[in-house]
């Protein structure tokens, strides 16, 4: 007993004092009286008790109360940053939408401008060979696609077909090695080739070192190649070297479209391909 009296004598102590002026409050009853000096002994001993217990509850409901706000205002942050990324996608959906229909408008405008028939197709696929740069549309056989059609998009040629099935077709690149395009200078009607050149500018081959030419002239279409038809815009001229000796001038050529960032096209026919057509069909024929 000693020994539990000893190992909580101050929690008694304290606890006795603390106990002590309720126990005089009703002892008391209605009746008033003055503290007498045990009482005010007790009240300076006890008072700092209180007041720190008074503050330490009072501390501990704070912090209750302040971490279930800051809970609130984590969840709501969460459901606004969650609703913000939800906005934020729409737009992005809404802008790359409005995109897209900017350029089927502006294709639409360049077909119906067009004097023959166009094909609108999409880009579904790009040859990663190095090479043959090509692409792969959507339009085939059975859209009226065959071999030999040019491929353009407003903004200028882009290739020509070299196969085409049923549903789709591949088509040769402008910027290919082995793409050979007639073209002529548009102010000075002055002829030459269009060479490509992989993935970079076009060469400008065959052009009479006498011709008018020069840097930031517009190239076209000439439509003696029997490939594409005359006026499509192929590039601007930069970097002319005129050669002080030989037949020919060179010079690069800008092409007028991006061909890593195509996504829809059109397939025009030339004169030539549409005979190769007949052709085919009346074999087909027979």
């Amino acid at each position: 007993m000693l020994s539990l009296l000893k190992r909580y004598r101050r929690p008694l102590i304290v606890g006795a004092l603390l106990v002590y002026p309720l126990v005089a409050f009703l002892l008391s009853g209605r009746k008033g009286r003055d503290p007498n000096p045990i009482d005010r002994a007790v009240i300076a001993v006890t008072s700092p008790v209180q007041q720190a217990l008074t503050a330490s509850i009072e501390g501990a409901v704070s912090a209750v109360r302040h971490y279930l706000d800051l809970r609130g205002v984590r969840q709501e942050n969460d459901a606004l940053r969650l609703e913000n990324l939800q906005l934020r996608a729409s737009v992005q959906a809404l802008g790359e939408s409005r995109t897209e229909n900017e350029r089927l408008r502006k294709l639409l405008g360049y077909a119906e401008a067009a004097a023959g028939p166009e094909i609108p197709a999409r880009v579904v696929g790009v040859n990663p060979v190095a090479k043959l740069l090509s692409v792969r549309i959507s339009g085939g056989e059975k859209d009226g696609v065959f071999r030999g059609m040019s491929v353009v998009t407003p903004d200028g040629i882009v290739g020509q077909v070299i196969r085409a099935t049923g549903s789709y077709s591949d088509v040769a690149l402008v910027t290919d090695p082995q793409s050979r395009v007639a073209v002529r200078v548009q102010r000075s009607r002055a002829r030459g080739t269009a060479a490509g050149a992989g993935n970079g500018p076009l060469k400008l081959e065959n052009m009479l070192r006498t011709e008018d030419v020069d840097n930031g002239d517009l190239i076209i279409t000439s439509g003696t190649d029997g490939i594409y038809p005359p006026g499509l815009v192929v590039g601007r001229v930069t970097n002319l070297e005129k050669k002080e000796h030989g037949m020919f001038q060179g010079a690069d050529i800008v092409p007028a479209v991006d061909t890593s960032k195509l996504e829809e096209v059109l397939v025009v026919g030339s004169p030539y391909s549409a005979m190769a057509q007949g052709s085919a069909a009346e074999g087909a024929s027979k």
